[in-house]
This record gives structure tokens, sequence and C-alpha cells, in this order.
């Protein structure tokens, strides 16, 4: 008689704050490698897929009104044991040497300024990655979250993904019907989409006209202009 092979612990990605555009693509790319199971998007539902290669279409990737709601889901819905900030702090465990346990979800904060109080209140810990070099007080966001992966998943003993050559074997992408760049969250619909989509071009058209009506008060014509 065979035992079932359990499945590993699942990983979770929650982002808010993250500003730089590249920065999401990049976590999108690092959670489609280490096979985590969804990011979430706290606040905007709006992100920037530059950076990802493509790859933000094999991660399920949601968004959340607050904080809170993001957290409730995480309990309810992806039966999450642990919400763990990477953050140093004085309470921050070494991320190579932290007890994991099963299904947990990380808060990743923004590229300058860290997490915020309101951040660190939905979690359970926190974990850090050491340096040894003088020259900077931090690694970027997006390294730090493939880092944070990388001992999940080895912690776990997860399956390395097959090879062809010098690469891994990328899968065929899911039919979604989830615009680029828009999380889904409840209340989404494609509709929704398209509007928001079609607001943001507009702002763009009147920006740009804003800044033309500027540029012809500041420079006018060359009437009364002296030669040089």
């Amino acid at each position: 008689m065979t035992s079932e092979k359990v499945p590993p612990a699942e990983m979770h990605f929650i982002v808010q704050n993250v500003s730089k555009k590249h920065n999401i693509g990049t976590i999108c790319r690092n959670c489609t490698a280490f096979d985590v199971k969804s990011m979430h998007l706290v606040g905007s539902a709006h992100y920037n897929v530059f950076g990802s290669q493509g790859s933000d279409a094999h991660v399920k990737i949601e968004h959340h009104p607050t904080l809170e709601e993001c957290r409730e889901t995480m309990r309810e819905t992806y039966n999450v044991e642990e919400i763990l900030g990477v953050e140093i702090t004085e309470e921050s465990v070494d991320v190579a040497k932290y007890p994991w346990k099963g299904n947990t979800a990380f808060v990743l904060g923004n590229e300058g300024h860290g997490m915020t109080p309101q951040q660190k209140k939905i979690c359970d810990g926190f974990v850090y990655i050491k340096q040894y070099g003088a020259g900077t007080a931090s690694l970027n966001v997006a390294v730090a979250s493939s880092i944070v992966m990388h001992e999940f998943a080895k912690y776990h003993n997860y399956s390395e993904r097959a090879r062809e050559g010098e690469k891994f074997i990328v899968a065929e992408k899911p039919l979604s019907r989830r615009p680029k760049g828009v999380a889904v969250g409840v209340g989404w619909t494609p509709e929704i989409a398209r509007k928001e989509r079609e607001m943001r071009r507009r702002q763009a058209e009147n920006e740009k006209e804003s800044e033309n009506d500027e540029n012809e008060c500041v420079f006018g014509d060359d009437k009364g202009i002296a030669e040089y």
C-alpha cells in the first residue's frame, strides 16, 4: 500500500506601496519561478507588468481594498497559518533559520521606507535576510522576495521544475480574461476594468493638453523677443 504524497506548504505574497514599476513585474516573475500560489495587491488594483517577461500570466493575482480584508482572505480562503513581514526588526528571525510551519503569506514593504505600522499589525512575525557587506542598508524588494521564496521552497522540499538545455521548461500560458496589469478582486468585472482604462486614457490626454497650454503661456510667440 502506497501513501499519497502530501503537497508542500503554500506561499502567498502580499504587496502594498511598492512604487517602482519594474519591481512588481520582477516579483511576479519570482512568484512563477518558485511556485508561489498567489500574489495579493492591497490598495490599487493596477500594476505594471514591466520586468515580468510574461510570467504574470502564470500567477494568480488578487486585489484587496484593505490590509484587514487581505488578512481575512489569507486565513479563510487560503488556510494560511502565518503571515510574516519581510523586514528588519528587533523580533525578526534569520530567514535561513526560521522554523517554517504550513501555508504562509509574506508581506513586502516599500522600497525606501519599509513596512508601515498598518502592515506590521497584520503580521504574526518577521523574517530578515542577513547582509555581510557595508555598502547598502537593505536589498531591493524584488531581490529580497526571491531569497525568501527560495528558502521556503527549499525547506518544504518543493519539486524542481524540469529543464531543457540551459533553461527550465515554461508551461503554456493559461487562458484568462483578466486584463493585463489589473488584479482581480471582489466586484471586479471586465466592464469595470474597461471603464477604468478609459478613464486613465482621458486623464492622460487632459494632462497632456494642460501641459501644452502651459508651454504656450511660457513661450508665447516670437514677437518682441530681442535677437542675440
